[in-house]
């Protein structure tokens, strides 16, 4: 089983992962919310350990980023013992929170807990390799997309970035993924606010993959948070 754990202090991250490691645990590490970002969107861990006060993101923004699209079960720990620091963590998505400090069999029993709830088969969320919007047909696997339109097979070009953002929103079928999540991933934390480069994109993306760019069936926004690729479009 792979968990991902975030903190930025890193004696105690070196603590959890020799621990956890030797309980048969696959461990990945990250000192910072942004990272911890963009390894969960390529490692896709069946659980996550966040704590709170982390730099450039902290740990309630990557509960509602990794929201986004996982399902994945999640363990704030944190020396937050206040309530409203709790009921924010819960409220944003995470699944328990254990306070700083704590002992080694208490992290343990709460980790055997969290993976107890999500059957196997549901984590972490498989991707898929081949989407089908309508005509078109993108195969992540082969960074091909083509159009069958009319009874021919017309192949698309995307940009570099037109297939990170396509292939973040088709490895995550129907589900909102939050701008900051597409931000952090493509363009670095520095740019969690530049939401015009997203707009672009999108704009962009519609154009050569929906029948009509101003009526999208496939693309869709999600006011305020971000985008879905919706496959089961009506």
């Amino acid at each position: 089983m792979k968990i991902l754990i975030a903190d930025d202090d890193p004696q105690l991250l070196r603590a959890l992962r020799i621990t956890l490691t030797a309980q048969g645990y696959e461990i990945l590490t990250a000192v910072d919310g942004a990272s911890a970002i963009r390894i969960a969107i390529a490692e896709h861990p069946e659980l996550l350990i966040l704590d709170l006060g982390m730099p450039h993101l902290d740990g309630v923004e990557v509960i509602h980023a990794v929201r986004g699209w996982s399902r994945a079960p999640i363990l704030v720990v944190s020396g937050r013992a206040g309530t409203a620091d709790k009921v924010g963590a819960l409220d944003a998505g995470a699944d328990d929170y254990l306070t700083k400090p704590f002992s080694v069999e208490e992290l343990l029993a709460r980790v055997r807990a969290l993976t107890r709830r999500v059957p196997r088969a549901e984590a972490p969320d498989a991707p898929e390799l081949v989407v089908v919007l309508g005509d078109i047909t993108i195969d992540l696997a082969a960074r091909s997309v083509v159009d069958a339109s009319g009874g021919g097979r017309r192949q698309i070009r995307l940009t570099p970035t037109e297939w990170q953002v396509i292939e973040l929103l088709a490895r995550n079928p129907g589900r909102l993924v939050t701008r900051q999540t597409l931000l952090t991933h493509i363009w670095g934390s520095e740019h969690v606010t530049d939401t015009g480069y997203l707009r672009l994109y999108i704009s962009q993306l519609r154009k050569k993959l929906e029948r009509d760019a101003s009526a999208p069936r496939f693309l869709i926004t999600e006011p305020g948070m971000g985008y879905r690729l919706e496959l089961d479009a009506r």
